[in-house]
């Protein structure tokens, strides 16, 4: 036994290094072509690849450097949470919450329709449906029991689709040039300091999150600590490009690692609803946008990047590089990604109980 226990984990280096190979091939390639979350896209991809050549459970990512990477994205998230972003919420409060839970509601009833005529299963066609950031969207619909390979194909789909209408729009609404993604650098000048203090408060949010069994905690504890001390200045959130590239690796090889032919299959055949679904949502926020430009004042770029329903940081690209109100635009997607956070479950739960679903489908 003792022989059989040490050479699996030998047998398994090839396979890793074929993952890790293709993911990097896969990144590359997406970044070539300017598509937006290559660093996650990437390796999910080259792990349902793997997954379904060699079988699934061939490999599994080890829980503890996967939690880490989960609570790197919530430290990533509370870096966009800046003083500058608040008080543009703050000054334009009322205005801010209709389009915010505007776009809240149009992508709930979305989810909602898909959920009755079970597209998906259970409340995934909820999760995906919600216009936050996917990332942290597909981590917390798996601690509430939707399946996440199904979440994030739904959420995903929607970043390449409004990730490629916004650069478009960007072009020809207003010919702005620009609008495509920064070189990507992997290896930045780094704050030490702050990264010590970054890591520790990582490592201290995993364990708090597993300890006391917080549901969606390895998002949730380091985004209210990361913006409470980044608010105050007790810290700075340093991220360099490397550790998110690895943390996002987790995350995907995570996901994609699950993937079976079954699932795929099910993708395949829910894709034309759920484009659909996604082309209507992207077509009422394009109403939201004009009603902000019509009544609010608000220029039609600006408008029309901040209704966008997800992808905020391709979001981002867009707007630093076109000649918009980047504060307004960012304020807008941050206090809408804040408000599914903390609305999402809630809003999952009332959805199953109106569809007939149980909470937790197996």
């Amino acid at each position: 036994m003792k022989d059989t226990s040490r050479a699996r984990p030998k047998a398994s280096l090839p396979r890793w290094a074929l993952l890790l190979s293709l993911s990097a091939l896969l990144v590359f390639g997406l970044e070539l072509l300017g598509l937006p979350a290559s660093l996650l896209i990437g390796p999910m991809v080259a792990a349902i690849v793997l997954a379904l050549t060699i079988g699934q459970g061939s490999l599994r990512v080890p829980r503890w450097p996967l939690l880490f990477g989960q609570a790197l994205v919530g430290f990533l998230m509370a870096r966009a949470i800046t003083v500058d972003i608040l008080q543009t919420m703050a000054a334009d409060a009322p205005l801010f919450l209709a389009m915010i839970f505007s776009v809240i509601v149009a992508a709930a009833l979305l989810g909602w329709v898909l959920t009755r005529w079970q597209v998906l299963p259970g409340t995934t066609a909820v999760w995906g449906s919600s216009p936050g950031a996917a990332s942290a969207m597909v981590i917390m619909s798996e601690a509430y029991g939707a399946d996440a390979r199904l979440v994030a194909f739904m959420q995903y789909l929607r970043v390449v689709f409004v990730a490629v209408a916004a650069s478009v729009v960007s072009r020809l609404w207003v010919a702005a040039d620009g609008g495509e993604p920064p070189p990507l650098i992997l290896f930045p000048p780094i704050d030490w300091p702050a990264f010590a203090l970054t890591v520790a408060l990582t490592a201290l949010s995993a364990f708090a999150a597993v300890r006391f069994r917080i549901q969606g905690g390895t998002i949730i504890v380091p985004l209210i600590l990361g913006s409470v001390l980044q608010g105050f200045g007790l810290m700075k959130i340093e991220l360099p490009m490397w550790l998110l590239a690895l943390s996002y690796a987790l995350i995907g090889w995570n996901i994609g690692l699950r993937f079976t032919r079954g699932i795929i299959m099910h993708a395949a055949r829910a894709l034309p609803r759920v484009a659909g679904s996604i082309l209507l949502l992207m077509s009422l926020c394009g109403c939201m946008a004009f009603a902000l430009h019509k009544f609010a004042g608000v220029d039609p770029l600006t408008a029309y990047l901040a209704t966008s329903p997800g992808g905020a940081d391709s979001v981002a690209i867009i707007a630093a590089s076109s000649d918009v109100d980047v504060p307004f635009v960012m304020a807008m997607q941050t206090g809408r990604f804040l408000v599914i956070l903390f609305t999402g479950p809630m809003l999952a739960r009332f959805i199953a109980r109106r569809s007939g679903l149980a909470e937790n489908p197996a």
